[in-house]
């Protein structure tokens, strides 16, 4: 629940803690903050135009996750120790990852940060260790300074002073990333976005110098998908920004049925690089 995720959020005006007030949450400056209806809140910094993914993204992503298709890469973060502290999740989607994460450590709290509304709405209510917080990744993160224990980063945008920053000196970052060959059955006959051949060496590259590499696994593994499945996974994707949800649906169905297709990520551990120094 939010409530429990308090020790570890921190205002993102001033910084100072956050306290349960009625339907709100108040820091001693008394900058206040509502919690929707649906239970997730706001901690934007400064007003931002990015929205993150649409609704209709968000309901493909819960059915293609809830097919239980990306469970490899579930197995793949369970292998990671997490450090002292919370498990933040950035770009945290409905939460599928983190309570997947939070059910393998039932003694931590768990931070869902994502800057979709409908994606908060269920993450939410993904498990109820979980806190939603709406917030942009690239702003101030609304974390404590060293508080987490472990961030994951799930196909989804970094900020490597903030991260740094929130990360315990023990703590971990785990980053799952697509390869060249993810989806490559589907990327010419559903006109998806490409991926670098270098894209792994690209994410380490940006994080350091605030990150060293620990460990890289590959996560490879083969889907047999009915068409829905399929439809839901384009559509879950940035593909969903410039086609529209008819037209991925036509193309699918012209493809025999199931769709055999690859899923290929790299899933990496990094290591906070002791040498950065922070003055949150």
């Amino acid at each position: 629940m939010l409530v429990d995720t308090l020790p570890f959020l921190a205002c993102p005006h001033c910084g100072d803690s956050l306290e349960l007030s009625d339907t709100s949450l108040r820091c001693p400056n008394r900058h206040t903050f509502d919690i929707a209806r649906q239970g997730y809140v706001s901690l934007l910094r400064a007003p931002t135009t990015f929205t993150g993914d649409t609704a209709a993204m968000i309901e493909a992503r819960a059915a293609f996750l809830r097919a239980g298709h990306y469970a490899p890469i579930i197995r793949e973060l369970l292998t990671v120790e997490p450090g002292p502290g919370c498990i933040t999740d950035v770009g945290a989607g409905i939460g599928h990852y983190l309570a997947a994460v939070l059910d393998a450590s039932p003694e931590r709290i768990g931070i869902a940060i994502d800057a979709a509304k409908p994606a908060l709405k269920k993450a939410a209510r993904a498990h109820p260790r979980l806190g939603a917080v709406l917030c942009d990744a690239w702003q101030p993160l609304p974390i404590r300074t060293g508080s987490t224990g472990l961030v994951l980063n799930v196909f989804a945008p970094r900020n490597p002073s903030e991260l740094h920053r929130i990360l315990h000196p023990s703590g971990k970052l785990v980053v799952v990333a697509p390869t060249e060959r993810h989806l490559r059955e589907l990327v010419s006959a559903v006109d998806m976005l490409t991926v670098a051949a270098d894209k792994g060496d690209q994410v380490t590259s940006r994080l350091a110098p605030y990150f060293a590499q620990e460990r890289r696994v590959l996560c490879e593994f083969s889907m047999a998908l009915p068409h829905r499945d399929a439809v839901a996974l384009v559509g879950m994707g940035p593909t969903a920004f410039h086609t529209s949800v008819d037209a991925i649906g036509e193309r699918v169905a012209a493809l025999p049925e199931p769709v055999v297709v690859t899923a290929s990520v790299t899933v990496t551990t990094y290591l906070p690089a002791s040498t950065v120094e922070t003055d949150r």
